[in-house]
């Protein structure tokens, strides 16, 4: 093997690496952009349970107290 060919090889090795390491930081970024969204996405439903659960607490008292006001 000649000199240039190795050095050419070298030289196209160091660019394919240097466009998969940006792919790859690109890539990881959208993954977590991606990530946190689905997270906000994901407390906000959480939300909604937790209010859903203290109106359905609401209701059965009312319930409950309207039962009472209509026995007395």
């Amino acid at each position: 093997m000649n000199p240039e060919t190795i050095l050419v090889a070298a030289i196209t090795a160091g660019f394919a690496f240097l466009g998969v390491y940006i792919s790859n930081r690109k890539q990881a970024a959208l993954v977590a952009y991606r990530l946190e969204k689905m997270e906000e996405k994901v407390d906000k439903h959480n939300n909604v349970v937790e209010r859903m659960y203290r109106l359905e607490e609401q209701v059965k008292n009312l319930k409950n107290e309207l039962d009472d006001l209509r026995r007395s």
